[in-house]
């Protein structure tokens, strides 16, 4: 090309490509959609350290990085797709515990089911007479601020239920804790229990313990603080010990760091009428007595986590949700049909993460939103026929509510 006719052209070349930029790239996701985000206002540190274990969280699991030999999923974001709830693909199975005195099955490979292997190895069945559940991931996001409910705050809800009119009783799970997670300066003991919150029976005590477990039960990936690979008495050869672990602690706790620095979900629509008044109508028919829409964090060295109100919708209890959701199953002192109330902040979302069907309850097994309430027994009860009771614009006003958490 001539360079007079080069340099008549480039202005409109230059703005064509502008202008395409502008239009082929894709726009930024709205804040309020997004469920991996950072907290605002950490350090320049502590940012960088939660990148870290975003990579960790996200990374791919194989033979050589320390997968198996028997394993469930090969990466943590796998079960938590957007840190959502996770779907039926990546459904988790327990076994081995019928009641509260603890999991019968230890030596055959309990609690967790792995149900892949690699090449060589056999996966794992459930022994004859072991009950069983199965356990969707829970959503990821906001798990840094349920980490620091005070068990103070957690014991004076129970202590509310003891009169509630509508037959409330959520209480903690109590459960013993593995040596390696250490209590908070505040915790409470009982019986050399400690109140635990995180997972379907909130038989975990915090992130530190859930991210070593997960590492080591989902991904079959050990650590110092599970040195051995999962048990599968159907190979003959493990527990494998392993003198060196396959990730290293700063690895595991850029992880947890990660998941403490997650930004909770965010409302959308909160100003909308219909959403105020469904809003209106899911406290008044008495589903805020178990999903409690305010708790309040306690001190934490990441600054945008200490002393904060934040409305994750549960109250960290366990609740008998009755007959039709006894799975026969339990952990800690959780009785088999006794679940801890699900947090609903990110509902509206959790299509999105899902393959744009929704999943929900424990195990996936309820469709959509109404399906889920209509599962609602035992404790539950009087406010699921409440909403059976309602009309349907308060139905729906009241869906629209749940829809925008």
């Amino acid at each position: 090309m001539k360079p007079k006719l080069l340099l008549f052209l480039l202005p409109g070349l230059m703005a064509l490509a502008v202008y395409s930029c502008t239009k082929l790239e894709p726009a930024a996701p709205v804040a309020d959609t997004v469920m991996d985000a950072p907290l605002d206002g950490m350090t320049s540190a502590q940012y960088k350290l939660f990148n870290e274990g975003a990579g960790e969280f996200d990374e791919v699991y194989h033979t050589e990085t320390g997968l198996g030999p028997v394993f469930v999923a090969t990466s943590c974001g796998s079960c938590h797709a957007g840190d959502n709830r996770g779907h039926l693909f990546t459904i988790l199975t327990r076994f081995g515990q019928p009641d509260t005195a603890g999991n019968r099955f230890l030596a055959m490979g309990g609690p967790q089911l792995q149900n892949r292997a690699i090449q060589g190895h056999s996966p794992e069945e459930i022994p004859a007479g072991a009950t069983s559940s199965k356990f969707t991931a829970p959503i990821a996001s906001g798990v840094g601020f349920l980490e620091l409910v005070s068990d103070a705050d957690i014991i004076a809800m129970a202590e509310a239920n003891i009169t509630h009119p509508d037959g409330v009783r959520g209480h903690p799970n109590w459960n013993t804790i593995p040596d390696y997670v250490i209590p908070f300066p505040d915790a409470v003991s009982k019986g050399g229990k400690y109140i635990c919150r995180f997972g379907r029976k909130a038989s975990t005590y915090n992130l530190h313990q859930q991210t070593v477990q997960a590492f080591n039960q989902d991904i079959g990936v050990t650590t110092s603080f599970l040195p051995n690979n999962p048990f599968n008495y159907l190979s003959g050869l493990n527990p494998v010990q392993t003198a060196d672990p396959e990730i290293s602690d700063a690895s595991v706790n850029a992880t947890v760091f990660y998941l403490q620095g997650l930004q909770a979900p965010i409302q959308r629509d909160q100003n909308d009428a219909q959403v105020v008044s469904g809003k209106n109508i899911f406290i008044n028919i008495g589903c805020e007595s178990c999903h409690r829409q305010t708790l309040k964090t306690g001190f934490s060295p990441i600054e945008p986590l200490s002393y904060q109100e934040f409305h994750p919708y549960t109250d960290l209890l366990v609740h008998d949700m009755g007959v039709g959701l006894n799975d026969h199953y339990t952990e800690g002192t959780a009785k088999p049909s006794e679940w801890r109330t699900t947090p609903l902040w990110g509902l509206g979302l959790a299509g999105d993460a899902q393959g744009g069907n929704l999943f929900l309850m424990h195990d996936g097994r309820a469709l959509s939103i109404e399906d889920a309430i209509l599962m609602h027994g035992g404790e539950a009860e009087v406010s699921a026929t409440r909403f059976m009771d309602l009309s349907q614009p308060d139905k729906d006003a009241l869906l629209k509510f749940l829809k925008s958490l």
